[in-house]
């Protein structure tokens, strides 16, 4: 059991902060909560694979020690588990939950995900969504709400959820492995992960800006 004191203490901002206090476990239900609820667009699920898995390594000497199995089972079980659920919230009712929020982050990842879907496909925009925050948080009960097929999505959102957790995890150890006391550098190497994974996000959205000048 975890104390009152240690979860006020964690920040869900950031990645070794949840990993501190919760391992592997916590993995799981950020996953689950980033890829399955609308409320867990905010958490750091690129940072948190990569640095769970640099973790990992016997280079890393302060901070948890992660179980590099473990880790990847959570991160699979959370991703894959999140985007199913979302799908079926979506399928009961997602453009009604969409238009009773008003937090304008989510009020654009649905304007993106929907602007993914129509442009690129189901199939594609399932495994892309995986890699642009936000808009993996929308597109799986966007998904359901749209109509989209259900054996299609449950195909690719596992193959998306797959390659994103695993690749994150496992590019995380590499590193980790070939780099002596990587985890001095930790803050460092995170935040540039954090400004890679947004830049799908960026691009976007100055896309869609180009496009609305153009019209």
């Amino acid at each position: 059991m975890f104390s009152s004191s240690a979860l006020l203490a964690v920040n869900p901002l950031d990645a070794g902060s949840l990993l501190a206090s919760f391992g592997a476990l916590g993995i799981a239900v950020v996953m689950f909560a980033e890829t399955g609820l609308l409320v867990g667009f905010f958490l750091p699920g690129d940072s948190l694979l990569f640095t769970a898995g640099l973790l990992c390594t016997t280079s890393a000497h302060s901070g948890p020690h992660l179980n590099l199995g473990q880790v990847l089972a959570a991160a699979v079980v959370g991703a894959l588990a999140g985007a199913q659920v979302g799908y079926l919230i979506g399928k009961r009712g997602g453009r009604a939950l969409l238009a009773r929020s008003r937090n304008r982050h989510l009020q654009n990842g649905a304007v993106r995900a929907e602007e993914i879907l129509t442009r690129y496909g189901h199939a594609k925009a399932v495994v892309l969504a995986r890699f642009v925050p936000v808009v993996r948080t929308v597109l799986n009960p966007l998904a359901g709400a749209l109509g989209v097929d259900a054996r299609t999505f449950t195909l690719w959102q596992v193959v998306g959820g797959l390659v994103w957790t695993v690749g994150l995890v496992l590019a995380g150890y590499a590193l980790g492995s070939s780099i002596p006391n990587v985890d001095h550098y930790l803050l460092p190497i995170v935040a540039l992960v954090v400004v890679v994974s947004l830049l799908p996000l960026l691009l976007e959205v100055l896309r869609s800006r180009r496009g609305a000048r153009a019209r």
